[in-house]
């Protein structure tokens, strides 16, 4: 007899309490998260976003079967930041091949470092760019709706033509007035109508289109790219809690007045702020850290952080909760996950992970709960494998049983003969490959001279 999962329980934002989950169609459960803007590498704030939503993709998966789940996160890769960018690194070169070299290495480096937090990948990660038509299509359905305006070379969304606006915020018309500066955009019938589509110059990018070569504004493209590939509703839109006001109610207002719909996604989920050692994270304060300054640098704390370590630690605090993001809450994972990987060195994890176990992540996600589950479950001899089945559902390695053998040895010498051929982007080569391993090497000289290396296992 199979026994029934648990039912999930997520908090949704809109109607600011927890709600048993739902879908709209069990065989067709739909998850969007607001991806990254290409301009710049990922820092630990997005960092934590990324593994939020890969946790509910995980959860979801688990309850719903995998080929039953998509999961949309997006890449914005138009945008005046990524301009700027582009202008400031490559001066030399075309603006739109300049825009290229920015978005396609700092969308790579995403991938990246996404991938080493522990992230599946998600079912589709489409681009702004490749979703114009798309974009456009629904500036037109505001526009023959009333809910949009030309004015001033824009297309703009007219709030007040959205009687319940600010649903998600809380924000009220009259809020988003009282700290309006009407004289800086006079073009607008309202100070807090926003943009769908704006007009390029020659040396912008730009598409063309029924109201002149442009490029959209921030809000569409998400509006846009979700229906695409999941529907004009959908059941959880995601993201930090930064982007509740404007993006998503932007969002909101954009999907439901172009569709006539009641909502846009059945549930909204946001993730909490992070800190850095107690501080807002700034680049003048100098606290602020890129995922790959944490992984292959020693800027914090003066050592690099492995992924799976970065992940822990941002799971120990609730999702929903802000997270103080410091150097001790990466230690205590360090220590937390050395105990499991010594407990659980013989065993294999389970083949599948018990819905009792599961209870906790099907309460909102409460990873805290699920992380002293898995202690709990490791330390006990008998229960290791049921552990380690847990924190692989919440992608969480274990490294249980690095060999160091006759194979690594083979690559050690291998190393040192680049070494002394002075071969050293091979030898890079292979000290990174037994860095994935989990083996670090030390390069000394012996009593005659001679270069030598040591290594040992490490997180």
């Amino acid at each position: 007899m199979t026994t029934a999962k648990p039912q999930l329980s997520l908090y949704n934002t809109l109607t600011r309490s927890k709600v048993l989950f739902v879908p709209e169609d069990a065989n067709n459960v739909r998850l969007y998260a607001c991806g990254p803007t290409v301009y710049d590498f990922a820092h630990i704030g997005n960092g934590r976003a990324a593994i939020v939503f890969d946790l509910l993709f995980r959860v979801l998966r688990h309850t719903y079967g995998a080929d039953h789940v998509t999961y949309v996160r997006n890449i914005t890769d138009v945008d005046d930041k990524i301009n700027a960018r582009a202008l400031r690194d490559h001066p030399d070169l075309p603006l739109n091949a300049a825009i290229r070299k920015v978005t396609e290495t700092t969308a790579a480096q995403y991938q990246k470092d996404t991938a080493a937090l522990g992230c599946l990948e998600p079912t589709i990660q489409p681009r702004a760019t490749e979703n114009i038509d798309e974009m456009q299509k629904l500036i037109g359905s505001l526009l023959q709706r009333g809910h949009a305006y030309e004015a001033g070379g824009e297309v703009l969304f007219a709030v007040d033509s959205m009687p319940d606006y600010g649903q998600l915020s809380g924000r009220n018309l009259e809020d988003n007035l009282a700290g309006a500066r009407v004289a800086v955009e006079t073009h607008k019938r309202n100070p807090a109508d926003f943009v769908l589509w704006k007009l390029s110059s020659a040396e912008e990018p730009g598409w063309d289109s029924p109201w002149g070569r442009g490029r959209p504004g921030w809000h569409i493209e998400c509006s846009a790219m979700s229906e695409r590939y999941l529907g004009e509703t959908f059941d959880i839109h995601g993201g930090g809690l930064d982007l509740i006001f404007p993006h998503h109610e932007n969002e909101i207002a954009q999907s439901r007045c172009a569709h006539g719909s009641h909502a846009m996604a059945n549930v909204w989920m946001h993730n909490g702020f992070l800190q850095v050692e107690g501080q807002k994270m700034s680049k003048s304060l100098g606290n602020f850290f890129t995922i790959h300054d944490l992984l292959e640098t020693e800027a914090f704390g003066g050592r690099k952080w492995p992924g799976e370590v970065l992940r822990l630690a941002m799971l120990m605090t609730h999702y929903r909760e802000p997270i103080d993001f410091s150097q001790r809450r990466l230690e205590e994972a360090v220590n937390l996950l050395e105990k499991w990987e010594r407990a659980a060195a013989d065993a294999e994890p389970a083949t599948e992970v018990s819905p009792d176990l599961v209870e906790r992540l099907a309460d909102d996600l409460d990873t805290s709960g699920a992380i002293a589950r898995i202690h709990a479950l490791i330390m006990d001899e008998g229960r290791a494998a049921d552990g380690l089945a847990l924190a692989g559902l919440m992608g969480i390695t274990v490294k249980r049983d690095v060999q160091v053998d006759g194979a690594v040895a083979t690559q050690v010498s291998a190393r040192l003969a680049a070494l002394n051929a002075k071969d050293f982007a091979e030898a890079d080569r292979i000290r990174n490959d037994l860095a994935a391993q989990g083996i670090a090497l030390m390069d000394y000289k012996d009593e005659t001279g001679a270069r030598q290396t040591k290594w040992e296992v490490k997180r």
